[in-house]
């Protein structure tokens, strides 16, 4: 068995951010200019691989990101000044179409219920909050903690351990730092690493699958990043069945466990 990614798609800058939605299983990328001051958002489906689409881009075209993403929407922020972090004003795009559902300048994003997003009026202190109807943006009852629980993201992320506690013989390159991220699903191992290859970091990722005499081969290796600066974060999370990481900054894989 030898896996191949269901999705391999390059986008035009660097992939800033990924967030995923998991009643659509949509996953949505935020790709960053720096150099023409320009971001642009993607949205691709985890399942089919099917790409919704990779340059929408906002009235703003700098000053925004990605907030979050429910139930086919996704939700952008706007930034109140170039030079601060705080957060104002919604903008909503269909995840399939790209096109705007609504936007409205005075709402702040507190967080993600179970029922939706819930938002305040920047405008109004004491701060109060509502939930959000997430096609349209016309808010409802006041947020109880109680009624609106936290949804669930289906996302698992690798845990940092020592070469020593990893399977006999799962890996034969050596890592730097002696230590690399693991990952385990079903029968599958994945491990990403940092390594020296002609004086340079390099960063690593395999996928190991188990045999029926209880060995792990390996299935897939991929080279992420070369010339590394500093050590770089986790390389891959997994979504359901769906392990995905991104490759020299620009490029989205995913493949199907």
């Amino acid at each position: 068995m030898t896996l191949l990614p269901h999705i391999n798609e390059r986008f035009a800058g660097t992939i800033w951010r990924m967030e995923i939605d998991s009643l659509s299983d949509t996953l949505f990328v935020e790709i960053r200019d720096n150099e023409e001051k320009k971001v642009c958002f993607g949205s691709v489906d985890l399942n089919s691989g099917k790409v919704y689409f990779k340059d929408v881009v906002t009235p703003e075209r700098w000053l925004t990101g990605i907030e979050a993403a429910y139930n086919g929407v996704l939700l952008i922020h706007y930034y109140q000044s170039e030079t601060g972090p705080t957060h104002k004003g919604l903008l909503a795009i269909d995840a399939y179409t790209g096109e705007a559902l609504w936007s409205n300048f005075t709402y702040g994003f507190d967080h993600l219920s179970v029922n939706g997003p819930i938002v305040y009026d920047t405008r109004m202190q004491p701060r109060k909050l509502f939930l959000a109807d997430i096609k349209t943006g016309t808010t409802s009852r006041i947020y109880e903690p109680y009624i609106y629980g936290e949804p669930e993201n289906s996302i698992s992320v690798p845990e940092q351990l020592t070469t020593e506690l990893l399977p006999a013989g799962l890996i034969t390159i050596h890592p730097y730092g002696n230590w690399v991220h693991y990952l385990e699903y079903n029968n599958f191992r994945i491990v990403s690493l940092h390594a020296l290859k002609a004086g340079q970091l390099i960063q690593m990722l395999y996928v190991f699958a188990k045999t029926d005499r209880d060995e792990y081969r390996e299935v897939y290796e991929d080279l992420l990043n070369t010339d590394i600066q500093k050590i770089q974060p986790e390389a891959f999370i997994l979504h359901k069945n769906r392990l995905i990481y991104i490759k020299n900054k620009a490029e989205l894989k995913v493949l199907s466990l």
